[in-house]
């Protein structure tokens, strides 16, 4: 197939190993409010097949939790008769196009769970928490473990083509990886090296769950942007290990949610951050998805061009329009519903329990 003309490398396919993605346009994944609403999974199954069929390459669903601990509300996946509801998903968008693979995100949300049965590494409260953290006993990690395995597993059952464990934000994985609120001094505390052991205890877990042949998607905090953050060397060195436990692409997460640093505002300029996943491609090895204000194709151009990913996420974008893709194929740009960064659709929606 000749390259593109305007996009030759957005539009370029890509083997991560265990799949082939038709060109480098991700939907990345974002909370919608479907995932908790009635009717929601045959809308939610609606909302990514016309993504689907309008040219994106691959899609990651919002997060869904693997137990209750981990959400304290809305849907999850834990249970056998919970997959019915994620194969209308799954079919809707492999019938709408067959090469489009769309991934299962993970979400252990951690001191951020809408519940007083919320669990931590310490009995530590987000700034933006709720509730105060049951500080997790040694048998709860085990849980806590085979729940992630146990999600992963249901999520091949309903047909997904992989799945993404998001390990930042402040939410359960990336608790444990800083002192600031995992201040256990057993195995899973103290040293970096015990306290990114739940990270990679949690990939090896799945990838045993769900054998070799899964797309397996690790979302990494590559600037926590708060005091007691993770250091540089701290980030390659998880991102090292878990690449070693069968990861087999790497998409880098800024800030925590709790962090008063703006990452996804409008006054963020384009492509901000995406440096900083280039920098961490060249010490990983592996596909590399980048994020944030990537609002409009020659922006993805432009990143991929210069080394800075392998994969553009443009979730936000594609929820302005879901033609984004077809559009900028067809050279059509000037018919984009360009994502302004607002948020007030979508992230205010998300925080104030409405549907976005």
């Amino acid at each position: 197939m000749a390259a593109h003309p305007r996009y030759p490398l957005l539009f370029s396919p890509l083997d991560i190993g265990v799949a082939k993605l038709k060109n480098r346009a991700l939907m990345g994944s974002m909370h919608t409010g479907l995932e908790e609403a009635d009717n929601g999974f045959a809308k939610q199954a609606a909302f990514f097949a016309e993504r689907a069929k309008n040219g994106v390459g691959m899609i990651i669903t919002g997060g869904i939790p693997p137990n209750f601990e981990g959400g304290g509300r809305g849907s999850k996946l834990s249970e056998p008769h919970e997959v019915a509801e994620h194969r209308l998903v799954t079919e809707a968008v492999h019938a709408a196009d067959p090469d489009v693979k769309i991934c299962l995100q993970i979400l252990h949300t951690g001191p951020l769970a809408k519940t007083s049965e919320c669990v931590a590494p310490s009995a530590v409260k987000s700034r933006i928490g709720a509730y105060m953290p049951n500080a997790l006993t040694a048998d709860g990690i085990e849980k806590q473990l085979r729940d992630f395995a146990n999600c992963a597993a249901l999520a091949k059952e309903a047909g997904y083509d992989g799945v993404e464990i998001i390990g930042s934000a402040g939410y359960l994985i990336s608790t444990f990886l800083v002192e600031k609120t995992n201040l256990r001094t057993d195995e899973w505390g103290g040293p970096f090296e015990n306290r990114m052991r739940f990270a990679v205890e949690v990939v090896r877990r799945v990838r045993k769950a769900v054998g070799p042949d899964f797309i397996l998607i690790f979302r990494i905090s590559a600037m926590d942007m708060l005091q007691g953050g993770l250091a540089w060397e701290e980030v390659v060195q998880l991102g090292k290990a878990i690449v070693a436990e069968g990861v087999n692409v790497v998409s880098t997460h800024f800030c925590w949610h709790e962090a008063l640093v703006p990452t996804i505002a409008t006054m963020v300029p384009r492509a901000a951050f995406t440096q900083v996943t280039g920098r961490l491609r060249k010490e990983l090895g592996v596909p590399m998805i980048t994020s944030n204000r990537i609002n409009m194709p020659h922006v993805a151009e432009e990143v991929l061009v210069r080394g800075d990913g392998d994969i553009v996420s443009m979730a936000r974008p594609m929820l302005a329009d879901a033609e984004l893709v077809k559009k900028a194929f067809e050279g059509r740009e000037d018919e984009i519903n360009t994502c302004i960064a607002c948020n007030q659709a979508c992230l205010d929606h998300t925080f104030n329990g409405k549907l976005v």
